[in-house]
């Protein structure tokens, strides 16, 4: 009997064990542990980064300046939306010009494209506030740098309008042809309300780029993030913690986004 016993006993212990080997297996092998690992891992780069500096670490002196950062991330959000806005308007226009039957505006839609294109972000935000800018009576260089970043975003907006409204089928243009539809019709009725679904991972994806482009109108000395960053480390020659606020600011603003674009494709995907 006692045998029995212990022989029930020792099953029972292994059966347990195989029960936790394989909960142990599954944890291991599923998704949300591989993105903890993941994030373990990140934090652990950059902790080692900030254990390996060799000044003082604290965050203490920028106590003072926390409006100055609010304002900082609240004018870089504020930029992003006006320039996404400006951006989806003039990229709108920018397409509705490249399939215009005027050969011209093709033309110069393809010639701004390629100008855009081959110049740097930065490179254009100066030449819009000190050569463009002057040329036309204006010298606010807020208005300047949001003007650069809106033409600067447009032709990327004109190619997610043009993959958009590609996707619309030649037997339904035949079909708005044949009811007799207007173009404002078509757009109105039909395709709008087709290529929003399709319009929108895109336009997450470039808020985001706008998001991060914003940071090189601090060469026009307008506070968004950067800039006011750089100016608390003048003040406070704490640059190395500086830097890592700097970075945290932006993945506050941009990882949320990234992953509302993820739910976004998930729940409108075609």
């Amino acid at each position: 009997m006692s045998n029995f016993a212990s022989t029930l006993k020792n099953v029972n212990k292994k059966m347990m064990n195989s029960n936790i080997m394989k909960i142990i297996i599954k944890i291991a092998r599923s998704k949300v542990f591989a993105y903890f690992l993941a994030i373990l891992t990140v934090i652990a780069f950059m902790v080692f980064v900030v254990v390996r500096q060799t000044s003082k670490f604290s965050f203490a002196s920028f106590d003072i300046y926390i409006n100055m950062i609010i304002t900082g991330v609240w004018n870089t959000v504020f930029l992003s939306l006006i320039t996404l806005v400006g951006s989806m308007v003039l990229g709108f226009i920018f397409y509705l010009l490249s399939i215009s039957k005027i050969k011209y505006f093709n033309a110069l839609i393809d010639v701004l494209t390629e100008i855009i294109y081959g110049t740097p972000l930065l490179v254009f935000m100066v030449v819009m506030a000190f050569l463009i800018g002057p040329a036309f009576a204006a010298y606010t260089r807020f208005l300047m740098g949001t003007l650069a970043l809106i033409f600067y975003m447009t032709p990327y907006m004109k190619n997610v309008y043009k993959s958009a409204i590609s996707s619309i089928s030649d037997e339904q243009y035949m079909a708005m042809d044949l009811f007799g539809f207007t173009s404002y019709q078509k757009y109105r009725y039909i395709i709008i309300p087709q290529v929003v679904r399709i319009l929108m991972p895109p336009l997450m994806n470039n808020f985001s780029m706008i998001i991060k482009g914003s940071a090189l109108i601090y060469v026009l000395s307008w506070p968004e993030i950067f800039y006011s960053i750089r100016v608390i480390q003048s003040r406070t020659f704490a640059f190395v913690e500086g830097y890592i606020l700097m970075w945290g600011l932006y993945l506050i603003i941009t990882i949320p986004l990234s992953q509302l674009t993820k739910v976004i494709e998930r729940k409108w995907s075609l």
